[in-house]
């Protein structure tokens, strides 16, 4: 159910935030709100009330949006936002964890307390410990991509495999990689005689 409630409140928000923006009425917008509240609720899914996950959803359609902004005002490539999408938006997920996880939720999913100590959400009465877990998560996680993938792409760059030619990149991946066009656009707009 909170699953549900997210994408569909994520793809809402895209769709308002997209038009209030640019004044377009955007799918593409609107299948990435509902990707992003897809990623966003998944931490917290089982652990979150039914009436804050569209709201999970919304906010993790903002993050979407303005990280991929941020990338662009760094000049990071990012064509597909994958970045935004998983790192960004899965990165509030967990914080979202920490601030909203429902006492009774996770003590069904997870079992009975330990210690006496009931994990809970900043705004469900928890202490700030399950924040301060979610937020160490996040670090550590980040340190282990950043770590593994900076070695990985920092090899293929060495090897000279990081980048196409520009011959290639001029006539387009899908004709020199693949021996035809992914998108037929004369069919849809022929080019004026």
């Amino acid at each position: 159910v909170t699953t549900t409630l997210s994408a569909a409140g994520g793809g809402v928000a895209a769709m308002i935030l997209n038009y209030t923006l640019y004044h377009v009425w955007d799918l593409i917008a609107v299948c990435n709100g509902v990707l992003a509240g897809l990623v966003g609720i998944t931490a917290g899914c089982s652990t979150t009330e039914p009436w804050a996950a569209p709201i999970c959803g919304a906010l993790s359609a903002l993050v979407i949006h303005f990280s991929s902004k941020l990338l662009l005002k760094l000049q990071i490539d990012d064509p597909l936002e994958a970045a935004p999408m998983h790192g960004f938006c899965g990165a509030f997920g967990v914080l979202w964890v920490g601030f909203m996880a429902k006492k009774e939720y996770v003590s069904e999913v997870f079992g009975t307390a330990r210690n006496g100590y009931e994990p809970a959400g900043v705004f469900y009465g928890g202490n700030g410990k399950l924040l301060g877990a979610q937020i160490c998560g996040i670090v550590v996680i980040t340190a282990w991509v950043a770590a593994n993938l900076g070695a990985f792409f920092m090899l293929m760059k060495k090897l000279n495999l990081l980048r196409t030619t520009v011959e290639e990149e001029t006539l387009g991946l899908d004709e020199s990689k693949h021996g035809g066009k992914a998108y037929a656009m004369e069919l849809v707009a022929p080019e004026p005689a």
